[in-house]
């Protein structure tokens, strides 16, 4: 028979934050009238965040921007919450505040005085990459002021790598940032930026025009694209940064490399921001041609009157769009990542079978659906092509041998890929005040498996995972799972390379002791009495720091640079097998080659690679090392 069983799990990740905004381009009547509701934009809003709840569960944010309220009203709407129900949180309270009363409101009067319906939507789901919590630093950001135009809603998706070079310069013009946070200090930047293009209107036309004709015309004149040039060179990282005004214009800019990822959707009534296609596909059910990719350098301008047009701000750079995002992050219903990620699964296949000696006797497969399910599937594609083959192969031996009848050939054809659950998640169980080896007893268990799937001391499990970081659930609670099967070996498989570096553009892993492959090629160097190398990376890190910016490097590869991946995924093998368990554990991952070529658009692999996109990364990961080495436990 043929017993090869596949059981799929994800280790999680914090990870880039999620953005939804929207303006309107008609007056409320019209979406009164066409979809029944004054708060079509609000329903919308909230649809596009639901479907990028994946993007962030730690906390979320509301901003609206009411056009026509009048003086001595709030035209600038904010709510925010924490924890994973913060969504359905904010618009719980959004619903409250805006009463049951609104049925028997003129629209003039819901136009002008109730809150949370306006023109322009912000909408942000935050995950914490920089270990910094609490309400303060949920996003939408505001910046306030008596003057329309120079209030300012910022939310974004993004990680800055030179925080240090922005404090400085907004230090150096007067400004005093309250916090140290690269959202509160774009925000100061942007904010002084905004000023700037207010005052130079206001030089311009103070001569000719009196107030309040000359507030209205600094609205009418402002210039986003002015006060992106002016703040973003400095920026280095990746991001999409969104903005609105307090007068009506809004702005979404994304960084020269696209790491992170913008999409935008416009027609006659609206206009239409996501961080990923699909959402804004099925919130607005449009044809995927119809949703546009924000070109990296370049930002999307809409002003007052609500014109927009798409800016080239910075100069595009090398394309590092980010290929984990691709891997891990993304919704898997976007057509182009569907066929991405099957294809990581089928090239895996080849060296799979290599290390089965192509021999796929007793074989079952089996997952838990979840983001590395559609690598499964081009796995399982690419083993029945393998089957196929070997069918094949046996029925033209039979053929020219003579001995071909029909038993031979139902023997033959018969042979089929088992499918089987046998693993499940089992209920939530709470490991309380358990310390040590009980709590890791307690994780384990969080996984159930089902009995009498595996042939005992026969069949080889291959589990296959979209990414291995840390290692921790693997060891504290897969393997072990696994084993309670007694299989005979398990193969654990990723469809992502080896994670050997910290991300610095919005991704929390960010410490050098995180990574299980950098603990095992570190454990190699000390076994092979090679701890000189540990020393000199840490003086060439260090040496690093003294270089300018643009000539660093990243010391870290040369840890790694002794071994092969082959002898680095062993001992990470090695290190990740819990005392005691039965079954020889293996680990294979996809290779660089293989990710690009599944992912062609999406070169971005530093995580895999060290080759960072920005400067501002080599400084990062050469003082991750540095920290590392001198036994502290910074981010950076």
């Amino acid at each position: 028979m043929w017993g090869l069983s596949v059981f799929i799990f994800m280790e999680q990740l914090k990870h880039e934050c999620g953005v939804a905004m929207i303006r309107l381009l008609k007056p409320l009547e019209y979406y009164k009238e066409k979809y029944g509701s004054v708060a079509f934009g609000l329903d919308k809003l909230y649809l596009l965040m639901e479907k990028q709840h994946n993007r962030g569960q730690e906390a979320a944010g509301v901003g609206v921007v009411k056009f026509n309220a009048p003086p001595g009203h709030e035209y600038m709407f904010r709510e925010r919450a924490l924890g994973t129900g913060a969504i359905s949180e904010i618009f719980e309270k959004i619903g409250a505040q805006i009463g049951s009363d609104i049925q028997a409101m003129s629209l003039d009067e819901i136009d002008e005085f109730t809150p949370f319906i306006g023109q322009i939507y912000m909408g942000h789901l935050r995950y914490s990459t920089t270990g910094r919590s609490g309400l303060s630093y949920v996003h939408p950001f505001l910046r306030r002021n008596n003057w329309r135009s120079r209030n300012l809603f910022l939310c974004g998706n993004f990680n800055m790598t030179n925080v240090d070079r922005i404090f400085e310069s907004i230090v150096s013009r007067g400004q005093h940032p309250r916090i140290y946070s690269d959202t509160f200090m774009l925000l100061e930047q942007l904010g002084h930026a905004l000023d700037t293009e207010n005052h130079r209107h206001y030089r311009e036309l103070r001569d000719t025009l009196q107030e309040p004709r000359l507030s209205e015309a600094i609205d009418e004149q402002l210039d986003l694209s002015q006060v992106l040039k002016e703040s973003s060179p400095l920026w280095d990282g990746g991001y999409v940064i969104c903005g609105a005004t307090g007068s009506g214009d809004m702005f979404t800019m994304r960084d020269p490399h696209g790491i992170r990822p913008a999409f935008y959707y416009y027609d006659n009534e609206v206009i239409v921001v996501a961080s990923e296609r699909p959402v804004i596909q099925t919130a607005f059910n449009v044809r995927r041609v119809q949703v546009n990719e924000l070109q990296p350098g370049y930002a999307l301008i809409v002003n007052k009157s609500g014109k927009f047009s798409v800016e080239k701000i910075l100069e595009p750079g090398e394309n590092a769009r980010c290929s984990f995002e691709r891997i891990y992050f993304s919704r898997g219903s976007d057509a182009d990542i569907y066929k991405e990620r099957k294809a990581l699964g089928r090239s895996l296949v080849p060296r799979l079978v290599g290390m089965l000696d192509g021999d796929l006797k007793n074989v079952v497969f089996s997952f838990i659906p979840n983001t590395a399910e559609v690598a499964f599937l081009g796995m399982t594609e690419g083993l029945e092509k393998v089957l196929d083959k070997s069918k094949l192969d046996a029925i033209e031996v039979l053929m020219s041998a003579g001995k071909l009848n029909h038993d031979a050939l139902y023997a033959i054809m018969k042979q089929k890929l088992r499918i089987e659950k046998v693993a499940l998640k089992d209920i939530k169980l709470r490991t309380f005040i358990a310390e040590g080896n009980c709590r890791n007893d307690l994780a384990a268990h969080v996984y159930d498996v089902t009995y009498g799937c595996i042939e005992n001391d026969r069949d080889t499990l291959v589990v296959i995972d979209d990414s291995i970081v840390r290692g921790t659930t693997l060891k504290q609670s897969i393997i072990g799972m696994l084993d309670r099967l007694h299989p005979k070996r398990i193969i654990v498989v990723s469809s992502s390379p080896q994670v050997r570096y910290p991300d610095y553009y919005g991704i929390d892993m960010s410490r050098m002791s995180e990574f299980a492959a950098f603990r095992a090629a570190v454990a190699l160097l000390q076994e092979r009495n090679m701890s000189e190398v540990l020393e000199k990376v840490y003086i060439e890190a260090k040496r690093q720091l003294t270089l300018p910016e643009e000539e660093r490097i990243n010391a870290v590869k040369e840890i790694y640079a002794p071994f092969t991946e082959e002898e680095i995924s062993a001992k990470m093998a090695q290190m990740l097998t819990p005392a005691g368990t039965h079954a020889k554990v293996d680990l294979l991952f996809q290779t660089i080659d293989g990710l690009h070529e599944a992912v062609p658009q999406h070169p971005g692999d530093w995580y895999f690679s060290g080759n960072y996109p920005t400067p501002g990364a080599y400084t990062l990961v050469n003082r991750a090392y540095i920290n590392f080495y001198e036994g502290r436990t910074l981010d950076r």
